[in-house]
This record gives structure tokens, C-alpha cells and sequence, in this order.
């Protein structure tokens, strides 16, 4: 098996990744606890340890931080939901919407910034444009699960109201009362397991 030999660039490169990796955690953090126009990039540098100076080393300004945030954890759900589809024979809608919650329960903080910026948020012509499609990537991993089950064309409706369903299951469930995390996280399962359901056609 041949190795391949690391270069003083390579180390560079990763390095510089990693410091990357630790202002987008911050950022994503910051941007899960306030909303987006009250969010500073002095307050993502304390988060992070660093001089707000130092960020702008790796980040033009707030946009291009909070969508390096909302990118990274998007496209991991991106490939998940494509995974499960792609294995499945017709879909598996109800697996769909498990690995959904699942994952947004897992990723508090990403949900929480989405939430908050759906709500109060605006960023730039060109941002807006890429948010919007990197959105209609995980619409068309959608369109292809109810093109597997059968559906009729149009399918994007169906994409548009199964997406909403989820987030709705996220919202509506969230705070349940007198319910522990766990009991909450097993309830939206099962509830975005039924709704599901229903979408087969």
C-alpha cells in the first residue's frame, strides 16, 4: 500500500480547515441563541475564543458565516435523505421522516438557527439565491421519493407539503410538557411516521 507523503501545504491547508471548522460551530451556536440581525460577529469571535479580527481572516462578513453554517449541516442532510431513498424500492417515506426529526433532534442548534432566521432573517440577492438552491436540492431528493412510490406528476407540491409537515412535527412537539427529551424525540418519530403514511399514495 503506498502512502501518501504529507507536504508543509497539506498541513497548511488542514490547519487552516480546522480554524474554519471551530468559527462555523461558534457561529451556528451564537446564531441558535438570538436572532439573526442581533447576531455580531464580536459575539462569534467570543464564542469562539478569538479576535473578531481574526474571523475575518476566513469569512467576508455575518452572511457568508451563517451560511457556511446552515451549508455544512445541510448537506448532511441532504446525503442522508438520499441514502435512504436511494436503497429503499419505493422510498420509504416513513424512514424519511425518521431520519429527518432524528437528525434535527441531534442537531439542536442548526434547527434552532434555521428557525430564528426563517422567522427574522435576510441576507443578500446573491445568499438568498444560494440558499434557495441549496434548498431545492433536498426538494428534489423529496421529488424522487414520491416519484418512487408511484406518485403523479407534479410531484413538487407533494415535496413542498411533506417538508413543511416535518417542520411543523419540530415546532408543534418541541416543548412538549411533562415530557422528557427522549419522550419528546420518540413522540415526533411516530408522529411524522404517521403523517407519512399518509402521503402514499
Amino acid at each position: 500500500m503506498i502512502t501518501k507523503k504529507k507536504s508543509f501545504y497539506d498541513l497548511k491547508m488542514s490547519e487552516k480547515k480546522a480554524r474554519q471548522d471551530i468559527i462555523v460551530e461558534a457561529a451556528e451556536r451564537v446564531f441558535a441563541a438570538k436572532p439573526f440581525h442581533k447576531v455580531t460577529i464580536r459575539a462569534i469571535a467570543q464564542e469562539a475564543g478569538i479576535s473578531p479580527g481574526f474571523i475575518y481572516r476566513y469569512f467576508a462578513d455575518r452572511q457568508s458565516l451563517f451560511f457556511a453554517a446552515y451549508l455544512k449541516r445541510h448537506q448532511e442532510i441532504i446525503r442522508l435523505t438520499a441514502e435512504v431513498i436511494q436503497k429503499s424500492k419505493d422510498g420509504d417515506i416513513e424512514k424519511v421522516s425518521e431520519t429527518y426529526i432524528s437528525y434535527m433532534n441531534e442537531n439542536d442548534n442548526y434547527f434552532r438557527m434555521m428557525t430564528y432566521f426563517m422567522l427574522d432573517g435576510t441576507l443578500s440577492p446573491l445568499f438568498v439565491k444560494e440558499l434557495n438552491d441549496t434548498q431545492r436540492q433536498f426538494l428534489d431528493e423529496l421529488d424522487k421519493l414520491f416519484k418512487k412510490m408511484g406518485a403523479a406528476e407534479p410531484v413538487r407540491p407533494l415535496s413542498h407539503a411533506f417538508y413543511a409537515t416535518l417542520g411543523g412535527v419540530l415546532i408543534t412537539f418541541r416543548n412538549y410538557p411533562g415530557r422528557t427529551k427522549e419522550a419528546i424525540h420518540c413522540h415526533m418519530k411516530i408522529v411524522a411516521r404517521t403523517i407519512a403514511q399518509k402521503f402514499r399514495i
